[in-house]
């Protein structure tokens, strides 16, 4: 398995790589990798000769430092997780200051108002921080495919979006969300949680599995209420914010449109720990 730290030696192995005719698939990660990561690792191996996986926590889309801080890094077990998928997936582990050179700092993003939903009322600036590392990623690396997972449903979006906008040579590709048993939708962050916490987070998925049935008699207000009641139920859980909106534009629906498609977007805390999730409604 080939890691490298520095850009150039990518690049320079990368070139030969794609004069060979060989297509790239890229899985950007921020490390501290799971199955959710690992399938979207197995799909990019399907679908391409050649996988490199990225893993490098990018400053710029935290808007807490004390989240930044606490964010788990291990290089060792991401080597060893993606050894079990694929022996000859391409590292990329750069410092800092490979991405950024001397200037720690993100450029600013007009995503056409994707930006300005749900995560981006409560992550200041944290969507311009995303849109520079993955342009620069793109940049660098040069994929024929990128791949994302849904969890992050808006981030989705909002590449798009940018591909679009700047022309960028590269097809996204969204990829199904990975769960837990208990349902809780697979994270790195997950693994801050205390025993307790991780097995009664489950309980936010049977939520939204209970608005997408409810979808069809009840309305957008209702369904809302009716989750931001249940969330208050659990002394341990805190709602940040629950939404219905449009899956494609992601402006919140204040009722249905026939011919419409809809999605319900959820941000819980734990503890310390802030978890988010979605589900198609219909």
């Amino acid at each position: 398995m080939d890691i490298f730290h520095e850009r150039a030696s990518l690049r320079k192995e990368l070139h030969s790589l794609k004069n060979q005719g060989k297509t790239i698939g890229l899985v950007p990660t921020m490390g501290a990798l799971h199955q959710g990561h690992l399938s979207l690792v197995g799909q990019a191996a399907e679908e391409n000769d050649i996988v490199v996986v990225s893993i490098f926590v990018n400053p710029t889309q935290f808007d807490n430092k004390d989240d930044l801080s606490k964010y788990p890094r291990d290089l060792d077990r991401d080597i060893s997780l993606l050894h079990t998928v694929h022996p000859t997936i391409m590292i990329f582990a750069p410092d800092v200051a490979e991405i950024y050179t001397d200037d720690i700092s993100s450029s600013s993003f007009d995503f056409d108002g994707l930006e300005f939903q749900m995560e981006g009322r409560f992550r200041q600036g944290h969507f311009d921080g995303v849109g520079t590392v993955v342009k620069r990623l793109f940049e660098i690396i040069e994929p024929d495919h990128a791949y994302f997972g849904e969890k992050d449903y808006q981030q989705l979006q909002i590449i798009r979006t940018l591909v679009k906008k700047h022309k960028l040579p590269v097809s996204i590709h969204g990829c199904p969300i990975k769960r837990e048993e208990n349902g809780l939708a697979m994270s790195s962050r997950n693994e801050r949680l205390p025993d307790d916490l991780r097995n009664e987070a489950g309980f936010i998925y049977e939520i939204l599995k209970t608005s997408r049935a409810q979808f069809g008699t009840k309305s957008v207000q209702d369904i809302k209420t009716w989750i931001s009641d249940k969330v208050n139920e659990h002394p341990k859980f805190r709602l940040e914010y629950i939404e219905i909106a449009n899956a494609d534009t992601l402006i919140p629906a204040r009722q249905k449109e026939s011919g419409r498609k809809y999605r319900a977007f959820i941000a819980v805390y734990a503890g310390e720990v802030r978890l988010i999730d979605n589900i198609a409604l219909n």
